[in-house]
């Protein structure tokens, strides 16, 4: 395998000629402003320069002999490697923009990859140089949209600082009569009608240069010398340096009283992209609609719709395929619901859709309700043609329902958005009721992250030990078990606390903590003959297991610690294993260099496969305490454990039997061979300082 590494950095060397040549295009290399990389023809990489590494958030050597597996997630990697297989194929350029996932968050990149040839021209692998265009895609949908934006119905102008027009638009021209290049090089104040005094433009201009903003009615004269009301914004527009460079100006002409009111209503109650009700107008028809349920019996629903990956499509495609997206999801609301129900947009991609007077039964109008809530997510999902290209999207609906007093309109829109949450977590493109349950669980799950916290910070983490005794019951090991005693709510279940920490990712400072512990718990014991024969195993958890720096960390772990390796067992499921074997057989394998051995726990409630079980270095199965709990009364259970039993013999590993705790239980699976056991039979978990003891007692 040919490693190229870091090219060495440019010194100013003694020899001249091709060695300094050398050196300075290694400096050019490694300080380029582009990631440069280069690849064999497996896809591991062969070189990495410095802004690839930090665009990576790693170090060269965990990069190089890695492929992009390493790097991305599995739908980047395979993109990239259809990209890199072109060249070794087809032996020539190409050239790409792609979406990743960096140490920056998701970027943009221009990638040009070619054929990476020996002298005699034959193709050794690929190099690549991407460059980062994310601001430059950024600011052409900016671009765009401004360009859009000026062709409006609203007359637009923009001036200099000095209020000296540059530019205005063709409905500029439309309301006042002016043609641009009459306007251009005057100023605002030859529109000025007379009707309103100096002192209401002191004041407004006042406002611009405090808030940088000012909008209101103002009285002007067109061309042919018509007197007409317009509604004028106008925005101070800075520089870098926080000075005004430009102030621009938007109206619209609002003479006669109807369009007036009607423009003002519009501007106060109406989101400007959709022409929806905005958040305003929609907590008033909530209101009311809460006031009605009051009166009467029907229920109503409320529901919150937001549009799945929406933001991937508004960063990739542009803001303005983004903004005639959600335009178009605006008229299939309205071809889906009646006239008497309410579709607004709070702002993104968050669309709230209000369904009153359903039925006074509550299962009725919960049918109902998700009727509509399916046709409008059967609506949403059809195909969408902007621009000439066709794009696809899904959303996510939640939904919950009220009649009578309920708590208030925020309220509702909190249950909504919780039931949203559900569906998002649910797999997203589905639907969920709002359900007192879920708010207490919501709850509970928040009291217990912020306990575990503060745990976490104050030591109030403890670990036991439950002792494993072979056939004969002489003590061989124990398992360290993970245990909370909170200050105001006294002993949690670690069946409420570990899923909270895994969501939360706390799981990897208590995971730390712990194996921490053990192995300076184990260092202890090997001081002490009754117990320095003893192993300790650890549950890890999936996450901490695929951290890019566990088995480092555990190596630290073990020499901080002093502890010997081959005492320390590490537990792993077998859904851990399963979701990447490859992966999986990979860390293990490094980890058993250190001397650690594996043990897979609840084995038999998985995905068992004997084509991953047999490559795995595991050294025990760890029959599960629910096929135990039950023997020798279900067969279907002393079956299970005997076929366990069976397969660790004929793989040649130790098997231990969980959930130990009658004499019968024992004996049958001593029968069939097992040859550890764990359970209340043998002893509760108990605090280090009695494990000596018992060492003693069943040594």
């Amino acid at each position: 395998m040919v490693r190229i590494g870091f090219l060495p950095p440019a010194t100013p060397p003694e020899p001249t000629g091709e060695a300094c040549s050398t050196c300075l295009f290694a400096a050019i290399v490694n300080d380029a402003p582009d990631a440069i990389f280069a690849k064999d023809r497996a896809g591991r990489y062969l070189f990495y320069n410095r802004e690839s590494c930090r665009q990576a958030g790693r170090e060269a050597d965990e990069v190089l002999q890695q492929d992009d597996r390493l790097l991305f997630s599995t739908g980047e990697a395979d993109n990239i490697a259809r990209h890199d297989s072109l060249v070794l194929t087809g032996q020539r350029q190409v050239s790409y923009v792609e979406s990743l996932t960096t140490a920056d968050g998701e970027r943009i990149f221009l990638t040009a990859k070619g054929p990476l040839r020996d002298s005699g021209g034959e193709i050794l692998g690929l190099y690549g140089i991407a460059r980062d265009i994310t601001e430059l895609k950024r600011m052409e949908a900016e671009l765009r949209i401004a360009a859009v934006a000026f062709q409006s119905h609203e007359g637009i102008i923009v001036t200099d600082a000095n209020k000296v027009i540059l530019r205005v638009n063709e409905a500029f021209t439309r309301v006042t009569g002016y043609a641009a290049a009459e306007a251009v090089g005057n100023t605002p104040a030859m529109l000025k009608s007379g009707r309103q005094s100096p002192a209401f433009y002191r004041a407004m201009w006042d406002a611009i240069g405090r808030e940088g903003h000012w909008e209101g009615v103002v009285w002007n004269r067109r061309k042919d010398g018509a007197v007409y009301a317009e509604w004028l914004s106008v925005t101070a527009i800075r520089d870098e340096s926080g000075q005004v460079a430009h102030y621009l100006g938007v109206f619209s002409d609002i003479s006669e009283p109807r369009e007036a009111r009607s423009k003002i209503m519009q501007l106060a109650f109406y989101d400007p992209l959709t022409g929806l009700p905005n958040r305003r107008l929609l907590q008033d028809r909530l209101g009311q609609a809460v006031a009605g349920c009051a009166r009467g019996t029907a229920y109503c629903a409320l529901m919150f719709l937001d549009l799945d990956n929406f933001k991937t499509l508004n960063d990739t495609d542009g803001h303005d395929v983004g903004d005639q997206l959600l335009v178009e999801v605006a008229r299939r609301l309205g071809r889906v619901l009646r006239l008497s129900d309410t579709a607004a947009r709070l702002g993104g991609d968050e669309f709230v859709i209000l369904l009153e007077n359903l039925d006074s039964d509550e299962l009725t109008a919960g049918n109902h309700a998700e009727a509509v809530a399916e046709k409008l997510r059967q609506a949403l999902c059809l195909p969408y043609e902007i621009h000439g290209r066709t794009r696809y999207s899904s959303v996510s609906i939640g939904i919950t329902l009220f009649q009578g007093h309920v708590q208030g309109t925020e309220s509702l829109l909190k249950q909504a958005d919780l039931a949203l949450y559900q569906s998002k977590a649910a797999g997203r493109n589905t639907i969920r009721f709002f359900n007192p349950a879920m708010q207490a669980a919501i709850d509970a799950h928040a009291r217990i992250e912020e306990g575990l916290r503060r745990a976490l910070a104050e030591q109030h983490l403890r670990l036991l030990y439950q002792p494993q005794v072979d056939g004969s019951g002489a003590l061989v090991g124990v398992e360290a078990l993970l245990r909370w005693h909170a200050p105001d709510d006294g002993s949690v279940s670690p069946a409420t606390f570990i899923p909270v920490a895994e969501e939360s990712g706390l799981i990897l400072p208590m995971g730390r903590w712990v194996l921490e512990t053990a192995c300076r718990q184990l260092a202890a014991w090997a001081g002490d003959p009754a117990t320095r024969h003893l192993t300790v195993a650890v549950n890890i958890s999936a996450r901490q297991f695929n951290q890019p720096d566990f088995v480092s960390d555990v190596a630290a772990i073990l020499a901080e610690t002093g502890a010997d390796p081959v005492r320390l067992k590490l537990e792993l499921t077998e859904s851990l294993v399963v979701s990447d074997v490859e992966q999986a057989i990979q860390t293990m394998g490094r980890l058993k260099e250190l001397g650690v051995t594996f043990a897979m726990d609840d084995f038999g409630t998985g995905y068992s496969s004997l084509a991953y079980l047999k490559r795995l270095p595991l050294e025990e199965l760890k029959i599960d305490q629910g096929f135990v709990r039950d023997i020798p009364h279900s067969a279907d259970d002393c079956a299970i454990a005997m076929a366990i039993i069976a397969l660790g013999r004929s793989l040649d590993l130790k098997v231990v039997a969980e959930g130990v705790e009658s004499q019968a239980q024992r004996d049958f699976l001593a029968g069939q061979g097992c040859h550890v056991y764990q359970g209340y039979l043998f002893g509760r978990p108990v605090p280090a300082e009695a494990v000596g003891e018992l060492a003693r007692d069943r040594g």
